[in-house]
């Protein structure tokens, strides 16, 4: 499994188009995703003053390509990356991703 932490209103439009296909796509060339244990530590550095999250949660083996774990800074550090728009049907939990006041919990 693989995990994007997308706003409520990527959530909804992925319902309405049947696929997620985030911003960075559209700029970077591929979605960033998380392993689990990167999660909490992603949403921490890129999502601290969000609210309204959902986590996603995707098995890659439904995907329609194959999930690239790339380290783009050069620290060792392997991130999963989708090079094409996410299908609803990959998509197989979501969960709105709370902070509390010690921080992001995951919801499962």
């Amino acid at each position: 499994m693989i995990y994007r932490i997308a706003t409520r209103e990527e959530w909804l439009q992925c319902l309405r188009s049947g696929q997620f296909a985030s911003a960075d796509l559209a700029l970077e060339g591929f979605i960033h995703c998380s392993e689990q244990r990167q999660i909490l530590r992603t949403a921490d550095k890129y999502y601290a003053d969000c609210h309204g999250l959902v986590l996603l949660e995707i098995d890659g083996a439904l995907l329609q390509q194959t999930v690239r774990r790339e380290d783009l800074t050069g620290k060792g550090e392997y991130f999963p990356h989708v090079y094409a728009p996410i299908p609803l049907t990959a998509i197989i939990r979501h969960a709105d991703l709370v902070k509390t006041e010690f921080g992001f919990v995951l919801p499962f």
